[in-house]
């Protein structure tokens, strides 16, 4: 996925991109962007050397949109069904007077509850590497530059 932007300030090897607010922002579940009325905030990589005011390419990694997917879904998912299954089929051996449908369904949502803590701990360490991050991958233009075409 490529976007395009403007650098709003630079700090170290970090740049952070104003870039075109789109309606899948909306949906978006990776959580790299802060939305704002202008548009919507990146942190990427700043690969390209980008100065403040330049329009920029910021590319976000196939491999980590996929991996984020599969963390902020399946776990969750793999968790509720792991839950359900424990629950119906060795929990109620244990507890013989209560229903194990409802014995499925309580350690099945337990372990969804938990799970959904267990990934918001593992995004925010995520968050801060680098290769997770989004990368200024090109300066279209520089601030004192008039042209808009893409070289």
């Amino acid at each position: 996925m490529e976007e395009i932007g403007v650098v709003q300030k630079t700090e170290g090897v970090l740049a952070t991109v104003l870039v075109e607010r789109k309606s899948i922002c909306d949906k978006c579940t990776e959580g790299k962007c802060m939305l704002t009325e202008g548009g919507a905030i990146i942190e990427a990589f700043n690969q390209a050397k980008a100065e403040v005011g330049d329009r920029v390419k910021v590319v976000f990694r196939p491999y980590s949109y996929l991996k984020g997917s599969v963390i902020i879904y399946g776990i969750p998912a793999l968790a509720l069904i792991i839950g359900a299954v424990v629950g119906k089929e060795i929990l109620s051996g244990v507890f013989r007077g209560f229903d194990p449908d409802l014995l499925a369904a309580a350690l099945g949502f337990g372990a969804f509850g938990l799970a959904f803590v267990i990934v918001r701990l593992i995004t925010s360490r995520m968050e801060r590497r680098i290769e997770y991050k989004p990368i200024v991958e090109e300066v279209i233009s520089s601030e004192g530059d008039t042209s808009e075409s893409i070289t």
